[in-house]
C-alpha cells in the first residue's frame, strides 16, 4: 500500500497515515470527461481549478489540501511520473510550476488510485508535501470496452463531446500478463460568458477625439461625426459576444501497456508505458474592428484569434524484482517526456501590417524530459518483538531537463506599422503603431531560449515495528543532493498507530519536506501579448487592455534591475493527528487534522508597469514591452485543515448498498509578506509603479488565503440489485474569494454540485448508463470582475467546473 514498504497487506483503516482508495470504474461512473476533474468529484481535498482563457487553460491545476500540485507528487505504480512543460498560470495558481498532467494518462488503464493524504517527503521525495498519488494500472485478463457521448446544458459553441476507450489483457508465461489500454476523446470548445456592456465595436475608440481623427484621417468634423452616427447604428446590431473563453477544443488519444513476465522462481520483470497525443484549439477575447489589432481588409468585424496546442507525451519504464538471500529488491529505470508546439490557425501580428500571415505553425516549443533510476530493497527481521521489524533503504537518481526553442522568427523579429488612411474603415486610428505582437499568443524568441538541467541524487531508510502487537511506529530519513546548487535537503518522518481496541485506532504523523524552484520557474522566459485585466483610474472600473508583458528570469540582469534574486529552495515541515472507527466489518470513521508550514515560498510577482518601469524596459532594449513579472521566494504560510471520511455498506435482500460521507476543511493563512523591492523605489521613496500595479498585491494574497474553499463536504450512495445500479453524489463547495491587484474584491457563495447515474446490465456482458453531472445546472454567482468589453470574468474562478449541466449515456461490454 502506497505509505508503507514490505510487511502484510492491510486495509485503508488499518494504514497508519490516512490514504483514500478509488476504484477505476468510478472514475468513468462520474460522467467528467478529464481524469482531474473526475478525481476531484470523489476526493474532498482535492479541488479542480477552473482556466477558462488563453494557452494554459488546457493545464487546469488540481490542488491538494489548498496547496499547488507542486506539492503532491504523483506516481504510477509506484514510479515517480514525469511532469508536463507547461507551466501553471491561473487564478488558482500563478506559481510558474509544471505540474504532471493527469489528462495525458489513459483513464482506461487504471484499476485504483491510492491517494497518501499525509507527508511523505522522506518516502518517495522530498517534494511530497502535500501527500502522494499513486495510480496503480490494470493488470485483469479479458476485453473491455466503453463509449460515452455527452452534451453540456449551455454554451454557446460546441456543446457535444464523446470518448472511447478499449482495453485488452492476457497471460504472459505461467504467472506474467499483459494489459494493452487505449482511449480517444474530443471534447467541443464552448464558452459560456455574458454579453458584453460595452457595444463600441465600430465606432471611434474613447481615447480618440473628433479633431484627432480629423487631422490625421484628413477627413473633416463633419465627416468623422457622419462615420461615428453610421458606426453607431452597427454597433447596435451586435451580439455582443465579446469573448469566446471556456472548454478549450481538445482532440486527444492515449495507449498504455502493463506488462509482468517470471523469468525464474525468484525473479520478476516488469514494464509499462503510456503514450498520447492532444490536439487543442483555444479561442479568445474578441479583436474589435475599431482597435489597434485589426485591419478592415482581413477581419471587416473584428475576430477571435486562436491558440492552437500540439502535444505529444510519453513515459517507458522497465525494471525487475526479486527475493535474494530474504532480501527483496526492486530496480527500475523510466524516462518520460512531454513535448508541446504551440501555433496558430487564425492570428495575425498587427505590426506587419495588413498583409502579414493569418495563421502561424509554429510560435513556441516547450519540452520536459525526465529520467529516473531506482533501487528499492526491504526486509523483515525478528529482533524479539511483537512483529518483525521492516527495514527499507534505495537509492535513486534522477535527470529533469527543461527546454524552450524560440518559433517562427516573423513573429518575433523587430517590426512596427503605422495605420495608413484605408487601412481600417472610417479610419479611427491613423497615425497609430499597431500591435506590436501575434494576438492571443505566447511568441518565444532566440532571447527566451531556455536550457535547464539538473541531476537528483537521493537514498533513503526507512523502518517500521511493532513494540507491542497494537502499536505501529514507522520512520523514515531521506537525504537528496542537486546538482543546480538547490541544495542537499535531509527529509524525515515519524509515524504512528495505536490499536486501542478491535474498534478504535489513533495515528499520527510529523516530517520536513523540501521543494527546489521547478526548472520553469527558475528558466523560464516569454513575451506575451494577450490582454489583461487592468484597472482604469479615469473610469474607476477594471478593464480588458491590450498589453504586451514580459516574464523575465530570476536570475537575469533585466530581473535584478526589477528588484528579482536568484531562487531559494522551499522548506516545510508537517504535523497530523487522527483517528479511526470500524465498529464493524461494514462501517468505517477517519478523522485526521494536519498541519503544514512551508518558508521561502515561490510565487509570481504582480504585472509591474508604469513610466518608471517603462524606462527600465527601454534601456535593455525592450521597446514597446509594458510590463513585467517574475518569480521569487515570496511569502511563508501555514495550512491547518481536517479530512472525515464515513462509509457504510450493506448486502442483503433489498441488494447492494454502499453510503460515504466525506469532509475536508482547509484553511492557509500568509506568515509573512515580501517588501516592495528597493529597485522598485525612486531616490526619495515613492514607487516607481504606476496607478494599478503592485509589486505583491491582493490577487497574488488571495491566491493563496482565500480562492479556493475552505470547505468541501462528498455525500455519495449507491445501491445495486440485480441488473439495476443507482448512484448519487452531490458536493457542496464552500464560499470563496477573489481578490484583485486593484482592491476589486468579490465574495463567491457556497454550491451544491449534484451527480446521478443509473446502469443496466442489458446483458451478461453489456451495460448501459445514463447520467447528468451538474444535474441542477448550477453556475457560480455572476459577481465576478467581470469586463465591460468582453462579458468574460462575470462567473469567477471557480474550484468547480463552471460550465454547468452535462448529460450523457455510456456502453459498456467487458468479456
Amino acid at each position: 500500500m502506497t505509505g508503507l514498504r514490505g510487511g502484510p497487506a492491510r486495509t485503508v483503516a488499518e494504514s497508519p497515515a490516512p490514504i483514500d482508495v478509488v476504484g477505476g470504474d468510478k472514475l468513468g461512473g462520474t460522467g467528467a470527461a478529464e481524469f482531474g476533474d473526475a478525481l476531484t468529484k470523489l476526493l474532498p481535498a482535492l479541488n479542480f481549478g477552473a482556466t477558462n482563457a488563453g494557452v494554459f487553460s488546457i493545464v487546469r491545476p488540481v490542488t491538494n489540501r489548498g496547496l499547488s500540485p507542486a506539492y503532491t507528487l504523483v506516481l504510477m505504480n509506484g514510479k515517480r511520473r514525469h511532469n508536463s512543460a507547461f507551466l501553471t498560470n491561473s487564478p488558482q495558481d500563478s506559481s510558474g510550476v509544471n505540474a504532471v498532467d493527469l489528462d495525458l494518462i489513459p483513464a482506461s488503464a487504471i484499476a485504483r488510485i491510492e491517494v497518501l493524504k499525509d507527508s511523505a517527503a522522506a518516502q518517495y521525495g522530498t517534494d511530497a508535501i502535500a501527500g502522494v498519488i499513486n495510480i496503480q494500472l490494470n493488470k485483469s485478463e479479458g476485453f473491455d470496452a466503453s463509449y460515452r457521448y455527452g452534451r453540456q446544458f449551455v454554451g454557446n459553441g460546441d456543446r457535444d463531446s464523446w470518448q472511447g476507450q478499449i482495453g485488452y489483457g492476457a497471460k504472459l508465461g505461467d504467472r506474467g500478463f499483459i494489459r494493452l489500454s487505449a482511449d480517444v476523446r474530443k471534447r467541443g470548445g464552448n464558452w459560456w460568458n455574458l454579453p458584453a456592456t460595452d457595444t463600441n465595436i465600430y465606432g471611434r475608440p474613447a481615447n480618440r477625439s473628433i479633431a484627432q481623427v480629423a487631422t490625421t484621417a484628413g477627413l473633416t468634423a463633419a465627416q468623422v461625426q457622419a462615420n461615428s452616427e453610421a458606426a453607431s447604428a452597427r454597433n447596435a446590431a451586435w451580439n455582443r459576444d465579446g469573448a469566446h473563453n471556456g472548454d478549450p477544443e481538445v482532440k486527444a488519444f492515449n495507449l498504455a501497456y502493463n506488462a509482468e513476465l517470471e523469468v525464474t522462481e525468484q525473479v520478476t520483470l516488469y514494464s509499462f508505458a503510456t503514450y498520447g497525443e492532444r490536439d487543442a484549439q483555444i479561442s479568445n477575447n474578441f479583436r474589435r474592428p475599431n482597435g489597434l489589432a485589426n485591419f478592415t481588409a482581413l477581419f471587416p468585424d473584428g475576430y477571435y484569434p486562436l491558440n492552437n496546442i500540439a502535444e505529444k507525451d510519453l513515459q517507458f519504464l522497465f525494471g525487475g524484482r526479486g527475493e535474494f538471500g530474504g532480501w527483496h529488491a526492486d530496480l527500475s529505470s523510466s524516462y518520460g517526456q512531454n513535448r508541446s508546439r504551440q501555433y496558430s490557425k487564425l492570428s495575425i501580428r498587427p505590426a506587419l501590417g495588413p498583409n502579414g500571415p493569418t495563421s502561424w505553425p509554429n510560435l513556441a516549443n516547450f519540452e520536459f524530459s525526465q529520467w529516473t533510476h531506482n533501487l528499492d530493497v526491504t526486509r523483515e527481521f525478528e529482533i524479539g518483538l511483537a512483529r518483525p521489524l521492516q527495514l527499507s533503504f534505495g537509492a535513486e537518481y534522477r535527470l529533469d531537463r527543461f527546454r524552450t526553442l524560440p518559433g517562427d522568427p516573423l513573429a518575433y523579429s523587430p517590426a512596427s506599422y503605422i495605420f495608413k488612411p484605408g487601412d481600417q474603415q472610417y479610419d479611427w486610428n491613423v497615425g497609430l503603431a499597431a500591435a506590436p505582437v501575434v494576438q492571443a499568443a505566447i511568441v518565444l524568441s532566440p532571447a527566451d531560449r531556455a536550457d535547464a538541467q539538473r541531476r537528483v541524487y537521493a537514498g533513503y531508510v526507512d523502518l517500521g515495528i511493532y513494540p507491542v502487537d497494537a502499536w505501529y511506529i514507522g520512520a523514515a530519513v531521506r537525504a537528496e543532493h542537486y546538482s543546480d546548487g538547490s541544495g542537499s535537503p535531509v527529509g524525515l518522518k515519524l509515524n504512528s498507530r495505536f490499536e486501542v481496541s478491535p474498534a478504535f485506532a489513533i495515528r499520527g504523523t510529523v516530517g520536513t519536506g523540501f521543494r527546489a524552484p521547478s526548472l520553469t520557474q527558475s528558466a523560464y522566459a516569454q513575451t506575451d501579448g494577450r490582454t489583461a485585466l487592468v484597472f482604469n483610474p479615469a473610469t474607476g472600473r477594471t478593464e480588458v487592455t491590450a498589453t504586451v508583458a514580459k516574464l523575465v528570469t530570476p536570475d537575469s540582469a533585466l530581473g535584478a534591475l526589477l528588484g528579482a534574486k536568484p531562487l531559494k529552495s522551499e522548506r516545510s515541515w508537517n504535523a497530523g493527528a487522527g483517528f479511526v472507527i470500524t465498529p464493524g466489518s461494514n462501517i468505517s470513521i477517519t478523522a485526521d487534522g494536519y498541519y503544514i508550514k512551508i518558508k521561502n515560498r515561490i510565487e509570481r510577482s504582480g504585472r509591474l508597469f508604469g513610466s518608471g518601469i517603462t524606462a527600465i524596459l527601454n534601456a535593455n532594449g525592450l521597446n514597446g514591452v509594458e510590463q513585467a513579472e517574475y518569480f521569487f521566494n515570496a511569502v511563508d504560510t501555514s495550512t491547518r485543515g481536517v479530512d472525515v471520511v464515513a462509509d457504510w455498506s450493506h448486502t442483503g435482500g433489498l441488494g447492494k448498498v454502499n453510503l460515504n460521507a466525506a469532509f475536508n476543511y482547509n484553511k492557509t493563512r500568509i506568515d509573512k509578506l515580501p517588501a516592495t523591492p528597493t529597485q522598485l523605489l525612486g531616490p526619495n521613496g515613492t514607487s516607481l509603479l504606476g496607478v494599478g500595479s503592485v509589486f505583491f498585491g491582493g490577487d497574488r494574497i488571495g491566491e493563496l488565503e482565500v480562492i479556493n474553499p475552505r470547505i468541501k463536504l462528498v455525500l455519495n450512495g449507491s445501491w445495486a440489485r440485480g441488473i439495476l445500479g443507482l448512484s448519487l453524489t452531490t458536493t457542496r463547495y464552500g464560499k470563496y474569494t477573489q481578490r484583485t491587484a486593484a482592491g476589486d474584491d468579490r465574495a463567491f457563495g457556497a454550491k451544491w454540485i449534484t451527480d446521478v447515474n443509473a446502469s443496466l446490465a442489458v446483458t451478461s456482458f453489456a451495460t448501459l448508463q445514463f447520467g447528468a453531472t451538474n444535474v441542477f445546472n448550477v453556475r457560480p454567482e455572476t459577481n465576478g470582475p467581470g469586463s465591460p468589453q468582453t462579458g468574460q470574468g462575470y462567473y469567477g474562478p471557480s474550484p468547480f467546473n463552471p460550465n454547468g449541466g452535462y448529460y450523457y449515456g455510456r456502453v459498456a461490454v467487458s468479456f
